[in-house]
């Protein structure tokens, strides 16, 4: 998979409000104002298949601190394709940001949007996801079926793409007539 650019990218998740008042300041999110689970999903390029997922991290866990979290898991020469969220990783390439001086260049936007394009994909896989109620609204299952569930649903998703992405061997013109 080191010959590949990973595609990574977050999402928040709303959750019941836990009843414990510790807890309740560990999942607040002052982001979406709620209560709620963060996952990160890894995908390849093209959004073929999911690589990776880390699941339930409290809401107002930064994008790169899942990513550093994640990172031992794969080799030190692979390279990721990320948001600005990750900026700061040496293995993570992001688009260029502007400053409050400077505004891009013609050159620099036009490279944003074909990075755009080409990451586009995972936000495609988490949309796939989000197909299913569970995952896309609150959360209302306790807390320990979290991880459960939302690896079924990645499960199912998985599923879907291998079925979408027809195998090269397979020809659909093999008509004799």
């Amino acid at each position: 998979m080191a010959d590949q650019e990973l595609i990574i990218d977050s999402t928040e998740q709303e959750r019941e409000r836990p009843t414990d008042n510790d807890e309740q300041k560990k999942y607040y999110s002052g982001y979406k104002k709620k209560h709620s689970f963060k996952n990160m999903f890894i995908t390849l390029p093209q959004g073929k298949d999911i690589v990776d997922v880390r699941l339930g991290d409290p809401g107002p866990t930064s994008d790169v601190s899942q990513f550093r979290a994640e990172q031992k898991k794969f080799s030190q020469d692979q390279q990721f394709r990320g948001d600005t969220g990750y900026q700061g990783e040496v293995q993570i390439r992001t688009p260029h940001k502007c400053s409050k001086k400077k505004e891009l260049t013609a050159e620099q936007k036009d490279e944003n949007i074909a990075f755009a394009k080409q990451r586009i994909y995972v936000e495609h896989v988490i949309r796939g996801i989000k197909i299913f109620r569970v995952a896309q609204q609150r959360f209302r299952l306790r807390a320990s079926k979290y991880h459960q569930v939302i690896r079924v649903i990645c499960g199912l998703s998985r599923f879907r793409i291998s079925m979408l992405v027809l195998p090269n061997k397979t020809s659909l013109n093999n008509d004799t007539s």
